[in-house]
């Protein structure tokens, strides 16, 4: 099918900024107020703080920069961490962009929407896309994300001015909330019985890999054996399927 025209790519972009705004964009946006905070309390004025949502775009990497800039941390050592704790992103992005490749984009738009690309973006989109015409993915998808990075913005701003303001209980609350709806989204995007198996299996095998594990690999170790499990049993489910 032809690309849509100027008018109905726009469309397409508001409905997508609109659909983030109504939720998924305040998620995410709430959690992120901590950022302007720190970067208030190791001396940073406000616009690092924005800028630093805007071209990093990854709250435990912005954390991890400011925090290492206040231990006095190398630059070389903070930029091979953030690099580190950013891998998570490369399987993301390898999965996702499949679902916005067109026939005749460049690089360089794939590149531009890969950086967009993270947990709130990446769950909503898997949830939407893939019921949409392939030609009005790229809009809305860029329609979406920016709206999550101007909530965002507004938020590290906001999060820089209130500053001690904030009771530390509700802050720890509010970091909580990006993962609680990154779970409720994918348990609303489930769409066959791999899904469940590797949902299921992650929440059962994660208290099993802290213990026997921690370090921080406990959340990969269950993601990769959950999901190894799941893909066996749908590959086992479709090939029983093949052969009735």
């Amino acid at each position: 099918m032809s690309a849509p025209t100027r008018n109905a790519w726009l469309r397409l972009a508001f409905r997508g900024f609109c659909d983030a705004v109504m939720l998924p964009a305040w998620v995410v946006g709430l959690s992120l107020m901590g950022v302007g905070t720190l970067a208030r309390d190791v001396g940073y004025p406000v616009e690092a703080a924005v800028l630093s949502t805007i071209l990093v775009w990854a709250g435990p990497s912005q954390v991890l920069f400011f925090a290492s800039v206040a231990a006095g941390a190398a630059w070389s050592a903070i930029a091979l961490a953030i690099g580190f704790a950013s891998l998570r992103f490369l399987p993301m992005t390898v999965a996702l962009l499949p679902l916005l490749r067109r026939p005749g984009q460049g690089i360089g738009t794939q590149l531009l929407l890969a950086h967009y690309v993270a947990v709130t973006a990446w769950v909503e989109s898997f949830r939407r896309l893939p019921t949409m015409p392939p030609e009005e993915r790229v809009p809305y998808f860029l329609g979406f994300a920016n709206a999550l990075i101007v909530v965002s913005s507004f938020t590290t701003f906001a999060g820089f001015h209130l500053a001690g303001v904030v009771p530390a209980p509700v802050a720890a609350g509010l970091l909580c909330l990006t993962p609680i709806f990154f779970l409720s989204s994918m348990v609303a995007g489930i769409r066959g019985l791999g899904d469940t198996v590797a949902i299921g299996l992650g929440l059962a095998l994660a208290p099993v890999a802290s213990w026997a594990i921690g370090g921080g690999f406990d959340l990969i170790a269950s993601g990769i054996a959950g999901g190894s499990i799941a893909f066996l049993v749908q590959r086992w489910r479709k090939a029983r399927k093949a052969g009735a």
